[in-house]
């Protein structure tokens, strides 16, 4: 098993429980508030972590209480940061509201010191990147350093991963950069132009990024599953199931640092989805994000409870 690489932004999410939006110019009161760790490249290294990885996050951080934060979680979890701490600037921070009926969210992010991200910063950490088994980004950090992180990964041989959120305008030259992408529903939308709202028409957008030069779309689904396809088939994944819904926030996360641990132990494409399934199921039924995720015995219990006999 290799070591997995992930380059990404940590934020403090700020979250706020109530049971609606407010809308513009309106106050409502809340039914609860936490501060906790966040970010989809922390969450995703965390999850990986505790799932059984040997992970190490590049990333920018402040000198302030949100990065004593970010370094406490990565502990805990068994993270190896690879992280710069610019002088004057700030640690990233998210707001997070959560309709309590439902569990759906709606995010506003400020990625602080890690906005500042560029190819130099990942160029410093080319010998981790390059000798990485798996490597991971997403598009919370500038996109040119993604791109630059995926070269360097692409010519070491790491297996590579580009989770496209949020959603945003890519080069081309970036898709046959990644041996995986794995874009939700809108996500997916915003790549390809194609709604997604079922298997079938998932299966066709699947294709446009295919056609695009990416190796495998893996594009997930929600309570539905998630979506794997190659230039040569596909094969449709149902969601697991690990108890009551409690909040989605983190649950792609989960998923994407639960599958790359499975690829960097050899599983194959379809097992380690399903890992990645039942990392987001359990996730789901806990509130926080990096908090909520699972440990490497709680994931091969789901599996193991819900494998036919």
């Amino acid at each position: 098993m290799g070591h997995i690489a992930i380059l990404g932004v940590f934020v403090a999410d700020t979250t706020y429980r109530a049971d609606r939006a407010p809308k513009l110019g309106e106050t409502i009161l809340g039914n609860s508030f936490a501060l906790g760790p966040g970010g989809k490249g922390s969450n995703q290294a965390v999850a990986a972590a505790r799932a059984g990885g040997d992970v190490h996050f590049v990333s920018k951080l402040g000198k302030d209480v949100f990065a004593d934060m970010a370094f406490s979680i990565w502990a805990d979890a068994g993270v190896t940061p690879a992280v710069a701490q610019p002088d004057g600037a700030s640690t990233g921070a998210a707001y997070i509201f959560v309709e309590e009926a439902s569990g759906d969210n709606a995010i506003i992010i400020c990625p602080g010191a890690a906005a500042t991200i560029a190819p130099a910063d990942v160029e410093a950490e080319a010998a981790l990147i390059g000798s990485a088994n798996v490597f991971i980004t997403q598009l919370e950090q500038p996109i040119d350093a993604a791109f630059r992180a995926l070269e360097i990964a692409k010519a070491g041989g790491a297996t590579t991963i580009l989770n496209p959120a949020p959603a945003a305008d890519l080069p081309d030259a970036i898709f046959p950069l990644c041996d995986y992408v794995t874009p939700n529903e809108s996500e997916t939308e915003a790549l390809t132009g194609l709604p997604v709202t079922d298997v079938a028409s998932a299966e066709a957008a699947a294709r446009v990024l295919i056609d695009k030069g990416v190796g495998t779309a893996l594009i997930t689904l929600g309570e539905n599953g998630a979506l794997l396809c190659t230039a040569e088939g596909s094969v449709h994944v149902p969601a697991l199931s690990a108890g009551p819904v409690v909040e989605t926030t983190g649950a792609g996360d989960a998923f994407n640092g639960g599958f790359a641990v499975a690829l960097s132990e050899g599983m194959t494409p379809l097992d380690a989805v399903r890992f990645g399934a039942a990392t987001a199921a359990i996730s789901v039924t806990r509130p926080g994000t990096a908090p909520s995720m699972p440990t490497r015995d709680e994931i091969d219990a789901l599996l193991k409870a819900q494998r036919p006999t």
